[in-house]
C-alpha cells in the first residue's frame, strides 16, 4: 500500500488543522493505522492509532483531548483532526499502516508498522 499524507501548514497557537492520509494500491480496511510525528532533532514519536475496524484509538498523553483520529475506509483515507494546537506540536507528521493485527500495547510502537507516508509539515506559531 502507498500512503500520501497532506493537510499540514502554518497555523497560530490555538488553531486547528486536519491531516489526511490517502492510501492507494490496497484497500485501507485491511490495515491498522497510526500517526506519528518527528520534531527537529528528536525521535519520531507516536501520536494516535486506530484499528482497521475503527475501534481502539490510543493517543499520546500530549495530544489526548485535543487530537482525534478517524478513518473512512470507503474513501481509503485516514484523518487526524488537530485542535488547540500548541507550538510544541510543530513537527513533520507521518501516517503509517500495518497489515498485522496489533494488540493495544503495540499500536504505539514505530516497529509495528510496515508502511509509511512521506510526511507533512505542521508548524504552530506562538
Amino acid at each position: 500500500v502507498q500512503l500520501q499524507a497532506s493537510g499540514g501548514g502554518l497555523v497560530q497557537a490555538g488553531g486547528s488543522l486536519r491531516l489526511s492520509c490517502a492510501a492507494s494500491g490496497r484497500t485501507l480496511s485491511s490495515y491498522d493505522m497510526g500517526w506519528f510525528r518527528q520534531a527537529p532533532g528528536k525521535e519520531r514519536e507516536f501520536v494516535a492509532a486506530v484499528r482497521r475496524s475503527g475501534g481502539s484509538t490510543p493517543y499520546a498523553d500530549s495530544v489526548r483531548g485535543r487530537f482525534s483520529i478517524s478513518r473512512d475506509n470507503a474513501k481509503n483515507t485516514l484523518y487526524l483532526q488537530m485542535n488547540s494546537l500548541k507550538p510544541e506540536d510543530t513537527a513533520v507528521y507521518f501516517c503509517a499502516a500495518t497489515g498485522g493485527r496489533l494488540i493495544l500495547s503495540t499500536m504505539t510502537l514505530k516497529r509495528s508498522y510496515d508502511y509509511w507516508g512521506q510526511g507533512t509539515q505542521v508548524t504552530v506559531s506562538s
